[in-house]
């Protein structure tokens, strides 16, 4: 009878503990039927940290013409805060992504 060696090769890691925590997470915004533009304008320039009331439009008129858009972008838990955030001003959100 063939003996079977059975010994354990141990692979390199490539990630560091709490990897799955890095790396960009994409905050993405659905389009509704319940939300006005300037309630989805003013919730993005009031949650995400660089958004004019402006540019919370243009991301407004992005997320109708489109069905959704990327709103931010960016480390793990500030994309949970401002998805938390946008949720509870009541918009529509897709769960969150790695980018």
């Amino acid at each position: 009878m063939a003996s079977v060696s059975t010994s354990t090769v141990e692979r390199p890691r490539t990630d560091g503990p709490g990897s799955d925590l890095g790396g960009d997470w994409r905050v993405i915004v659905r389009n509704d039927s319940h939300n006005t533009f300037d309630h989805v304008a003013q919730s993005l320039a009031r949650v995400l940290p660089g958004v004019s009331l402006e540019k919370g439009h243009q991301l407004a008129e992005s997320i109708h013409n489109n069905g959704l858009a990327i709103v931010w972008s960016g480390p793990r838990e500030p994309a949970e805060h401002y998805w938390q955030q946008l949720k509870s001003a009541g918009l529509t959100m897709a769960p969150l992504e790695r980018a």
